[in-house]
């Protein structure tokens, strides 16, 4: 909670302002009971002619208050949406630049879809604790206290009777407020579930459809669907039974009043117009306390949101940028020195990686699904560090380099990766700041996306979201459009042309071989004839290099390798 109110004390001068303005409107509404029993007591029953008068201005100013209390109230809480507002939006700001800075391995550990709850539902529920303690947090206590004291000026008996209420009224609520929060984090957590399979069936809908999967995900859906409710039922049940413990026993005290109020108003010691006021201060007393419950529950929806997020923002940085200059090694482009990595410290997914290449040349990754080539390259990307051994990328130590001057110099096609909602162009563009239209159409000729021509409305044809309104390999043209349009100096295109044609596949790997004479070229791929020109060739067989060399080299020396181009390219080529 403390969290909170830290983000809230930015503004501090918006929130004193609600606060003040709210006493004012709490202050406004004690004083009516008050006037009331007044016109009752003196006015009605004992009014004169020359008292009509009085009656009446004393009835416009009891109006005036009840407006002024009104705008008061209004202004308020206008004051207090705004603050609610600009705190969650500092607190989405604040996780999502932290969330941008976690490390690959943070972000697996957390889950993508519980950052997204914690982004989205957690932050609302702060939202509605900020809003709630600002209207209510002065309001509700003011009108509590202020009820008591303007309740024992006008027959401090019965005020006892309605104070002796109040201990067991705080013990219950106190008690409840404490199994709330574990409760509602119980519930957020649920929730991250929710958003997991929805998110999965919504980027994967198609393969749900193609597969006839529906009924499985809609039942897998509707499990989890459950299980939250069945969670938010248990949270809402226990929570909701403070406020009929309150009002029983609140009634019970109001009862007292009455009986009490009746046998004091027969022997004179008291006035009608003052037991109805009582009993309007008890009312508003009873209210005070179902808003003062209110404010609980939502501080403990609030203090479980607020704790899992300040553990993403807590979080450690697992990766620390260096800050040393780029320099240009010609002689080692990108070098492994026995490498050992794996994603959750537990199970090994490369072990003694070593290898190295030197400007210009191009390395060839090829090996089963699961092997552990996209793990290398993620590595190569230093979205994960190694636990083992030492990563160098022209010439440095991948550690000491900035990530984001590293990857300026990097151009990146992944297996699934993603095109935009908007042009041909801007999807090329998209790759760095500066390029312009002549670097765009040259990327354009390198990736072999002369579909493009085709088009009434070439680089200006707007792409549908996830690209539906393309071809597979349209879309995997335009990526590595994208990644050449910049002239990278590191060219990591990992399984990028499995929706190519042999032909067009040739024809790229000629195109880049000779636009990009200088680009240290990293290829990943399930066919023997996208890597077989490269300079050194990696065969990766559950984490480790099998074997490794040149084409020719391989196919006298390795088996696994022999097999693949039996298979692929034809026996004549063993």
């Amino acid at each position: 909670m403390l969290f909170i109110f830290r983000k809230m004390g930015k503004y501090k001068g918006q929130v004193i302002y609600s606060l003040i303005v709210k006493a004012l409107a709490a202050g406004a509404d004690l004083l009516l009971p008050f006037i009331l029993a007044y016109m009752i007591d003196e006015l009605l029953f004992e009014v004169t002619t020359s008292d009509y008068w009085l009656l009446i201005f004393t009835g416009i100013g009891m109006l005036l208050i009840a407006l002024l209390g009104w705008f008061f109230n209004i202004s308020a809480n206008r004051s207090a949406e705004k603050v609610s507002s600009l705190t969650v939006r500092d607190v989405r700001n604040e996780l999502f630049y932290k969330t941008e800075k976690l490390s690959a391995s943070q972000v697996d550990e957390i889950s993508t879809s519980s950052l997204i709850s914690r982004l989205t539902s957690d932050t609302y529920n702060i939202f509605q604790m900020v809003g709630s303690l600002q209207r209510l947090g002065i309001r509700a206590p003011m009108l509590l206290i202020g009820g008591i004291i303007m309740s024992a000026f006008m027959d401090p008996l019965l005020t006892l009777v309605m104070i002796a209420m109040l201990p067991l009224i705080s013990i219950v609520v106190w008690q409840y407020s404490k199994k709330g929060q574990p409760l509602y984090k119980d519930i957020q957590v649920q929730m991250d579930e929710i958003i997991r399979v929805l998110r999965e069936n919504i980027t994967g809908v198609r393969v749900v459809r193609a597969l006839s999967m529906t009924d499985y995900e809609q039942q897998r859906f509707k499990n989890e669907n459950k299980k939250a409710v069945d969670k938010e039922l248990i949270a809402t049940i226990t929570m909701n039974k403070i406020s009929p413990i309150i009002s029983v026993v609140m009634n019970v005290g109001l009862v007292i009043v009455l009986i009490f109020g009746a046998y004091r108003v027969a022997d004179g010691a008291t006035k009608v117009g003052q037991i109805l006021a009582l009993i309007t201060y008890f009312t508003i007393i009873l209210n005070s306390m179902a808003s003062l419950t209110r404010i609980f529950i939502r501080m403990s929806k609030a203090a479980a949101s607020a704790e899992r997020i300040v553990e993403v923002l807590n979080m450690e940085t697992q990766m620390v940028d260096g800050n040393l200059p780029l320099v240009m090694n010609d002689e080692v482009h990108l070098e492994f020195d026995h490498v050992d990595f794996s994603y959750q410290g537990k199970e090994s997914h490369l072990e003694d990686i070593t290898f190295k290449i030197s400007k210009g040349q191009t390395l060839g990754i090829i090996g089963a699904t699961g092997s552990g080539k996209t793990t290398i390259i993620n590595l190569i990307m230093r979205f994960y560090d190694p636990q083992k051994g030492v990563i160098k990328v022209f010439g440095e130590d991948i550690k000491n380099i900035n990530r984001d001057e590293l990857r300026r110099h990097v151009g990146l096609v992944l297996q699934n990766d993603s095109v935009f909602s908007d042009t041909i162009h801007e999807n090329i563009a998209f790759s760095r700041p500066g390029v312009d239209a002549n670097q765009v159409k040259m990327a354009k000729e390198i990736a072999q996306a002369d579909f493009i021509d085709d088009i009434p409305e070439t680089y200006n044809y707007e792409i549908a979201q996830r690209g539906t309104n393309i071809s597979g390999g349209q879309r995997q043209r335009l990526l590595i459009a994208r990644a050449v349009a910049s002239n990278p100096k590191l060219l990591i295109l990992d399984d990028a042309s499995s929706a190519l044609d042999y032909r067009t596949d040739k024809n790229l790997r000629f195109a880049i071989t000779t636009h990009l004479k200088d680009t240290t070229k990293i290829i990943v791929a399930q066919r023997v004839s996208s890597i077989k020109d490269a300079d050194l060739i990696l065969i990766i067989d559950n984490g480790r290099i099998a074997a490794q060399g040149t084409h020719e080299e391989l196919l006298k020396t390795n088996e696994i390798y022999q097999l693949l181009v039996k298979h692929q390219l034809g026996e004549g080529l063993v």
